[in-house]
């Protein structure tokens, strides 16, 4: 305890006697309804604290008034000292184990995931165009989910007009046009956030730009190649390859970095990432891609899929912790609220966006572009 805890101060004599010899002075002994049985010797020369008079100070601080729920008592009582050590029989509380958590409602998550998985291989296997709009309405969202986490943390107002156009342009002209098309819709989207910006205030000009063209190239010119994908004969396979072997990358880095991960991969950008998670990722993709690669892909064999494997779970990972990166400079953990259980729309594409490029062209370099 503090010293507080046993009330006032005491005053000047008060452990020993006053100036003239009399009885020690204090409100222990001045208090009229304190009754002492035990005589206090005259000490001529009261040493510093420590020996045996430290029982009289216990006595005297102990007894008086201060003390309300306390009577007086005729044997005195030995102070309690001021630090008390614990004492070392004493029993310590176990402590309590912590379960590992995913952090996400995995229900939520598992449902969503579902949902989503129908929806893109039903428009994927019967209608072309039909994906090819639901590419173009995932960009559109991402570029809101990303342009409002500018605007809310940086103060970075990046032109949601020109991109979202822009950007659904982008998609399907990579779809009609090919490469060629992309690139030029790329390079349109990039005017039309200069000139539309230009109707506002110069403040800010180069940094709201600059935003909105570098949104125009994460979000929909990366998304674009999954439409170059979809061109061929069997582009459906193809775009299918594609997310199986990027799901189970993610898959098989949380499986594995969740038991067994104990060395931090990247713990200044993303905490959660172990090197024992990053080769699950490349050992469950290199399986997942040799199995594709040799019965989904026409003239496909085991051994391009073992290298496609390897470089998707690579992008996949760059492409969570660039995500991660952009997040934690923004201070967020997610980009958005609309998916339950997996946060927005661009944190399901952090992976997918720089992983499309990579496999259309392993794609065409292994089985050609048609």
């Amino acid at each position: 305890m503090n010293d507080s805890s046993w009330g006032a101060p005491p005053q000047a004599g008060y452990w020993g006697p006053s100036e003239q010899g009399a009885a020690p002075a204090g409100p222990a002994y001045d208090a009229p309804e304190t009754q002492q049985t035990r005589p206090m010797p005259i000490v001529p020369d009261v040493p510093a604290h420590g020996g045996h008079q430290d029982d009289d100070r216990g006595a005297a601080r102990l007894s008086g008034p201060l003390f309300r729920d306390e009577t007086t008592s005729a044997q005195p009582r030995a102070a309690a000292p001021q630090n008390p050590e614990p004492m070392p029989d004493a029993p310590q509380p176990a402590p309590r184990r912590q379960k590992k958590s995913a952090g996400r409602d995995l229900s939520a998550a598992i449902g969503v995931g579902l949902g989503l998985g129908v929806v893109i291989i039903a428009s994927l296997f019967v209608v072309k165009a039909a994906f090819v709009g639901v590419i173009a309405a995932a960009v559109v969202v991402g570029l809101w989910e990303l342009t409002s986490r500018l605007a809310e943390r940086k103060q970075i107002k990046a032109p949601l007009v020109p991109l979202a156009v822009g950007g659904a342009a982008m998609v399907v002209a990579g779809y009609l046009k090919g490469a060629e098309g992309a690139w030029v819709a790329m390079a349109l989207t990039s005017l039309a956030v200069l000139v539309w910006r230009m109707t506002q205030p110069p403040e800010g000009y180069l940094k709201d730009v600059t935003a909105g063209v570098f949104a125009a190239f994460y979000v929909p010119f990366l998304a674009s190649f999954v439409a170059l994908l979809l061109t061929a004969a069997d582009g459906p396979w193809r775009v299918l390859t594609f997310l199986v072997l990027t799901v189970v990358s993610d898959t098989g880095a949380y499986a594995v970095g969740w038991r067994f991960g104990t060395h931090k991969l990247a713990p200044r950008i993303s905490p959660g990432k172990t090197r024992e998670g990053l080769l699950g990722a490349v050992s469950f993709a290199m399986v997942a891609g040799a199995l594709c690669m040799q019965f989904l892909i026409d003239d496909g064999t085991w051994w391009q899929g073992l290298v496609l494997g390897l470089a998707v779970a690579v992008s996949a990972t760059l492409g969570d912790l660039g995500e991660s990166m952009i997040k934690r400079d923004l201070g967020i953990k997610d980009m958005g609220t609309l998916l339950p259980g997996h946060g927005g729309i661009m944190d399901r594409l952090d992976s997918l966006l720089p992983t499309a490029p990579v496999v259309w062209l392993l794609m065409v370099a292994f089985v050609g572009s048609g």
